[in-house]
């Protein structure tokens, strides 16, 4: 029978980690990728008999990549701190691992918390991951961020969620904003991408009325809107973290590692 390993990347994840593991509980083994945490991360880990590995950060698809090495089983779940298997999902994935042949990796729909409101439009929802893999047949990329896992083979498509608690306060989201902005910038930067007012200006405005618009952001109340607004300025901030990169790179600065 196929053995099933979770793999969970963590740092000072000590709130959601507790509710993340106990709905990984049905899984063969638990793997953790901790990168420097100061909290209890490491401690909760191992009271729910997770398998721990230390590590520095090199961003988000080298961790993970990390995670599915050190994996014993023949499929792999990634999920992250802040999420959480819904029992419904559990069960299928244990029937689409028991049951499976010919399919690579599942495609699992999330649905995302921001400010106490389940996000159903907004181009936020079904948002589908592809999380559940075979390991001999898939990885994730090395992107600093927004990875995603490269699957040779055929995928298929759950159908319960993966419920993703990502923004309980305005706080936890500009947390994440500016070291999510950074990141891809960093990436941008590395990939020769050169900045003008179009992306600072235009990109953002488009990214707002597509949000909010055409994909229906303004179903999803007062919360939809402020999304759409602060996703606009996702945008922004990123491409002017771009061009900033360049221009401490072209007066001879030092730039973050």
């Amino acid at each position: 029978m196929s053995k099933l390993s979770a793999v969970i990347i963590t740092r000072n994840e000590e709130e959601n980690l507790p509710r993340c593991l106990a709905s990984v509980k049905f899984a063969d083994e638990i793997v953790i990728v901790d990168s420097g945490s100061t909290d209890r991360t490491l401690d909760i880990a191992r009271e729910y008999g997770a398998r721990v590995c230390e590590t520095e950060w090199r961003g988000f698809g080298l961790s993970k990549r990390e995670g599915v090495s050190a994996a014993n089983g023949d499929w792999v779940l990634s999920i992250d701190a802040d999420e959480e298997v819904s029992s419904a999902l559990a069960e299928e994935i244990q029937n689409a691992v028991r049951d499976s042949t010919s399919v690579a990796g599942y495609y699992i729909p999330r649905r995302t918390e921001f400010l106490g409101r389940w996000i159903m439009h907004s181009g936020w929802y079904p948002d589908p991951v592809l999380r559940l893999f075979r390991k001999d047949r898939g990885n994730f990329d090395e992107a600093l961020v927004h990875e995603k896992v490269v699957l040779d083979g055929e995928t298929g498509r759950l159908r319960h969620d993966l419920l993703h608690y990502c923004y309980p306060s305005l706080d936890d989201y500009f947390r994440k904003f500016n070291r999510y902005t950074s990141l891809a910038a960093r990436e941008a930067h590395q990939n020769g991408r050169k900045v003008g007012v179009r992306h600072v200006v235009i990109n953002p405005l488009v990214k707002f009325v597509k949000q909010y618009v055409v994909k229906g952001g303004f179903l999803d109340g007062l919360e939809g809107l402020l999304l759409a607004i602060l996703s606009a300025c996702y945008v922004m901030v990123k491409y002017a973290k771009t061009r900033d990169l360049a221009r401490r790179e072209n007066s001879g600065r030092a730039l973050p590692g």
